[in-house]
């Protein structure tokens, strides 16, 4: 299914959380917690927008693979994403200690109790860069941290429950 075509508001879903799991290219899996992003279209394709902090350990995942999912979840899986928000993948098995249930689709990891997800593959990459703010507003979400990556993703599929 298309993202246009799915009974799914995009935007209002990704500001309240969602599961970025990204696959490696020796078939490993991590995932966190993401709050922010946007989709479109853009070169003639839907995509989805994803940006990760280079010190975040799923960061190589998403570096080193080609695909990856954004998953979205009702209201009761709020501990699950606190939790895949402030622990990391290098320390603990998040799956484990979520029981996270999942099936892998194309290389792909859709969980089972997710309401929606977007199976994307990414196309492009790029830096933010400090240099290329027209206003220093952004700065306050850099105090402490590397500057994210934008990846640019196509959304190859959407599947909904």
């Amino acid at each position: 299914m298309r993202l246009s075509e799915a009974d799914f508001n995009f935007t209002e879903k990704i500001g309240k959380g969602a599961l970025l799991t990204a696959t490696d290219i020796d078939g490993r899996i991590n995932t966190m917690t993401v709050s922010w992003g946007g989709a479109g279209v853009l070169w003639g394709k839907e995509v989805a927008f994803v940006f990760v902090r280079p010190e975040r350990h799923t960061f190589g995942f998403c570096e080193n693979g080609s695909a990856m999912t954004l998953s979205f979840f009702d209201s009761s899986a709020k501990d699950i994403l606190t939790y895949c928000g402030t622990k990391s993948g290098r320390d603990v098995d998040k799956f484990k200690e979520c029981n996270l249930k999942y099936t892998m689709v194309d290389g792909m990891c859709v969980y089972e109790n997710a309401i929606a997800t977007l199976c994307l593959e990414k196309i492009y990459a790029d830096d933010i860069k400090k240099e290329c703010f027209f206003t220093d507003a952004p700065m306050s979400f850099y105090n402490g941290g590397g500057f994210h990556k934008m990846f640019v993703c196509h959304i190859r599929d959407v599947i909904c429950k």
